[in-house]
């Protein structure tokens, strides 16, 4: 091609990743941007310096609306949307804050996809219309205050009496707990680990809010307590079997978060680069720096990097070819690479770096919890290690 027929350099999208996606998908992304623009910017800042966020059930239904709940599945009022749009969508939605990513991963990827795969067709005709509508929410118990990465420790039972289960313990740091209709909770039974569905206004079931959180505090963060919970028979996840049920369900998660980390980094990178062509010092921007240069080229490789791998999980995971392995290399990567960009950002605002009138701060924090959710970076490089050298390391 001769030299003056190539497309201008973009900032934006220095190695014309655009090209990789299809109209439906740039629209797709274009409508849920907007609508983030719209609906949650102008207020996420204060939302998350109140530690709230107002009217979450009208949100959902809006997302509902969107699409975006649960889009990756099908029937039952689901988009069955591609793994790549699922993951632009998730990308747009953290781009304004993780806390609204984490809703919608957690409805749909977690909740959602528990039940669309591992419940029964009267289950999935009960809870999924209403949940893709975001009608009715859920959320999804599996970590203990003592049980966090070794999920295969909870003390959370569940025990045959007569015709029902009655389900006894305790569930923390769950994203959605208080506000959710049904619970898909994880026990341990005399059979192995089974998942129930437990609806909100259950007797002995109770949730309760977590506060003081210094990071996602616009999300909805709850502890569960299980006290004799007795459920039907029904209740019970007919194919759930054994912890790779839940796991299963994690790794369906930590895709979304691949793409989702990497909205808060261009974030934080688009507010460095604003403000460095525009901030002056010693006589002109400091954008006209070398070092200030090298920061954000180094956060632009870093960021495009993020994305083509991202897209590439994405092209695998709609083509039934995504290992779980896979998942955590791109887990590991994009969030430990988002959170350094942040922190790169923040160094390139200086003190105004640590005010909530800018969103570096405010993603850099959340992003510290996105680290840890689903699988800290230590436990997914050693699921990388054992996956390399053939060797377990985790006992």
């Amino acid at each position: 091609m001769a030299a003056g027929t190539l497309p201008p350099f973009d900032p934006a999208d220095p190695l014309g990743l655009d090209d990789l996606l299809d109209g439906t998908d740039r629209a797709l992304r274009g409508t849920v941007r907007e609508w983030a623009g719209e609906r949650v910017l102008p207020h996420v800042a204060g939302w998350h310096e109140r530690g709230e966020m107002p009217d979450v059930r009208g949100l959902a239904r809006e997302l509902g609306a969107l699409g975006a709940l649960g889009m990756t599945l099908t029937g039952h009022g689901c988009a069955g949307a591609s793994a790549v749009a699922y993951g632009l969508v998730c990308l747009e939605l953290e781009a304004v804050d993780s806390a609204v990513r984490s809703l919608v991963s957690v409805q749909g990827s977690l909740a959602m996809y528990a039940i669309d795969r591992f419940g029964s067709p009267e289950q999935r005709a009960r809870w999924l219309p209403p949940m893709a509508a975001g009608e009715t929410i859920g959320c999804f118990a599996l970590t203990e205050p003592e049980h966090g990465s070794d999920p295969a420790g909870m003390r959370t039972r569940a025990e045959r009496r007569g015709g029902d289960w009655v389900l006894t313990g305790r569930k923390m740091w769950i994203t959605n707990g208080s506000l959710a209709g049904v619970a898909v909770v994880w026990a341990r039974t005399d059979d192995g680990v089974r998942g129930f569905l437990v609806p909100a206004g259950t007797e002995g079931f109770a949730a309760r809010d977590i506060r003081h959180k210094a990071s996602l505090r616009a999300s909805v963060t709850s502890e569960l307590l299980l006290d004799g919970v007795r459920l039907p028979a029904d209740a019970e996840l007919p194919g759930a079997r054994g912890l790779r049920a839940p796991l299963g369900c994690l790794g369906h998660a930590r895709y979304g978060i691949v793409w989702g980390a990497l909205g808060a980094a261009r974030t934080c990178f688009e507010t460095a680069l604003d403000y460095a062509r525009t901030r002056e010092q010693f006589g002109r921007p400091i954008g006209g720096f070398q070092l200030t240069q090298a920061k954000l080229a180094d956060m632009a490789v870093e960021l495009h990097k993020g994305l083509l791998l991202a897209w590439h999980l994405g092209r695998r995971m709609d083509a039934g070819r995504l290992r779980p392995e896979q998942v955590s290399f791109g887990k590991l990567n994009n969030v430990r690479e988002a959170l350094e960009i942040c922190r790169t950002a923040r160094t390139v605002l200086g003190a105004n770096g640590i005010s909530f009138e800018y969103p570096v701060m405010r993603h850099m924090a959340n992003l510290e919890s996105v680290l840890t959710y689903e699988g800290t970076s230590e436990m997914h490089q050693l699921i990388l290690g054992k996956a390399l050298t053939g060797l377990d390391a985790f006992s």
